[in-house]
């Protein structure tokens, strides 16, 4: 999905910065990134070194030094209807069976009955919690229907959708096919989607519903029970062409949509693979998180819409890998950020994204999350950041558009190695570009868990810097910042570009290499500190 740059009738700086944003952006390759940045250089247990502005020194260093190829992309072309068929086709073809039953002992229901979660299901079943299983073959939604048999259970509308009461749960070994149809839940019985194999949503719409009025589960409140959708460890899930409406709640993988892997605990029993999804050209609004993950590996999230949804749009986190998130328009977000990944979110993309209009930022990189590409989005109008990157080392930013979001362009806090390379950074509340030292010690993070070093650096090359209400560019005490072809033209205050602290002290230096003499420069201690 392309997503054409946004229009806006502003005059003045606005027709500065729309000249950098008529950059040509580099082609999408079919290949896999191979970022080739540098480790970071501190362990988790070393204290990164502190300087001040006399410690500091400049030199100039070859172009060669700083500049790179543009980076392999994944074809994200090959994420589409025809390639979500083929996946349903190569499963076999067996008579189905769903029953009812009780839902103790079903791995998929485990977290929702233990820790007292099952006095929930007793409230809303008025009986002991049952759910419906489909336990074998290929099933459609009218097998479920015509096999469950019970409209206290699930029930067929006039006009030809349904409503289900219970739990539905696709286990190990079976598939469930949702095509052209639209599927209720009702939040007063408690009814959610739980996919402990493979299921395929195509065409179709699948929304939290409220019975006694009739309408949409709309969310009122973050403790509120709303039905929601999870897949667990081993499952593979496929949406297209979909919508996903009003789910999820402030519950452990009861969040709106989820795909996680089982406890440490539950999976030394079950065994189970990291959980794999495909999201395809499909919609998702009023979710509690539009999309969360845990401990996944090769999930694609590509051309879809995320709309007005509440805490986060796209939120992949905890340990999940190989993620793919392209072409997605996210915006409306109430609370949050548009786009985050957190907590060693790893070797991922995000490619082609248009994030505006969020709660916060439109894209985040959060808690050691390594080793990723954020490439040739479009973010703009964020009452946060364009993109931040927090605590977040050995990353690229590549080829980006961010324009008029509320604080900076791109914000490097924590982190070090990272490339900023051919962003446009325009009209921005504070700078273009922000890298950011700052002790976390009074807040609550686990710092065994996520651990961080207070120490930042990066690579900036190429782009634009324009009309960023702040400066163009601001850094804290690096560990090293490389300089070359930086255009940072264009500055909104009327006494020009000044730059602060050690870059202020060489700031000579630095606009006679850039652009009198389009050499490369390199800012950083002299020598190490005590």
């Amino acid at each position: 999905m392309t997503h054409p740059w946004f229009e806006t009738s502003r005059t003045g700086l606005l027709a500065l910065a729309m000249v950098a944003v008529a950059a040509v952006l580099p082609a999408v390759a079919d290949a896999r990134a191979d970022l080739d940045l540098a480790p970071s250089q501190f362990a988790p247990s070393e204290t990164a070194p502190q300087f001040e502005t006399d410690d500091y020194g400049i030199e100039q260093v070859s172009v060669e030094a700083l500049t790179r190829p543009d980076p392999d992309l994944p074809d994200a072309s090959k994420y589409n209807g025809e390639a979500v068929e083929q996946r349903l086709a190569q499963r076999p073809v067996e008579a189905p069976n769903v029953t009812v039953e009780r839902i103790s002992g079903v791995s998929a229901l485990g977290d929702f009955v233990d820790e007292g979660r099952a006095r929930e299901w007793v409230i809303r079943q008025f009986s002991h919690p049952q759910a419906i299983l489909v336990n074998s073959g290929k099933a459609t939604l009218d097998d479920v229907y015509e096999q469950v048999n019970d409209a206290r259970y699930m029930e067929r509308n006039d006009d030809g959708s349904y409503i289900i009461r219970l739990p539905l749960v696709v286990r190990p070994g079976a598939t469930l096919e949702i095509r052209d149809q639209t599927l209720r839940l009702s939040e007063e019985r408690g009814a959610f989607i739980a996919n402990d194999s493979f299921l395929f949503v195509i065409d179709s719409t699948i929304v939290g519903w409220r019975e006694k009025t009739g309408a949409p589960a709309v969310f009122q409140k973050k403790s509120k029970f709303r039905p929601f959708f999870v897949g667990w460890g081993g499952s593979e899930t496929f949406v297209l062409g979909s919508e996903f409406a009003h789910l999820g709640y402030n519950q452990s993988k009861s969040y709106g949509f989820s795909i996680a892997q089982y406890s440490k605990y539950d999976n030394a029993r079950l065994k189970r693979s990291a959980p794999h999804a495909w999201l395809v050209e499909s919609k998702f609004r009023d979710i509690y998180y539009g999309f969360y993950c845990y401990e996944a590996e090769d999930v694609a999230i590509v051309n879809n819409v995320y709309e007005d949804n509440i805490v986060y749009g796209i939120d992949p986190h905890d340990y999940s890998s190989n993620l793919l998130i392209a072409g997605n328009d996210v915006y409306g977000t109430k609370e949050k950020h548009g786009i985050i990944i957190s907590r060693q979110v790893n070797d991922s993309w995000i490619l082609d994204n248009h994030s505006h209009d969020n709660g916060l930022s439109g894209i985040v990189l959060d808690r050691q999350s390594r080793n990723n590409v954020v490439a040739n989005n479009v973010v703009h109008d964020n009452q946060g950041d364009g993109i931040g990157l927090y605590e977040s080392p050995d990353n690229l930013l590549w080829g980006n558009r961010l324009v008029n979001n509320l604080r900076n362009g791109i914000r490097v806090r924590n982190s070090t190695d990272v490339g900023v390379y051919h962003n446009i950074a325009a009209l921005n509340g504070t700078f273009g570009v922000l890298g950011q030292v700052k002790d976390l010690s009074a807040t609550d993070r686990d710092f065994e868990e996520d651990f961080y070093h207070q120490a930042v650096s990066m690579t900036v090359v190429g782009g634009k810097l324009a009309a960023n209400a702040s400066g163009p560019l601001s850094t804290d005490n690096p560990q090293y910042i490389g300089l070359y072809d930086v255009d940072m033209r264009f500055p909104r205050s009327d006494v020009g570009i000044h730059f602060d602290g050690v870059l202020g002290r060489y700031q000579t230096e630095i606009f006679d290499a850039l652009l009198n003499q389009q050499r490369a420069v390199r800012v950083q201690p002299t020598a190490t500190t005590d």
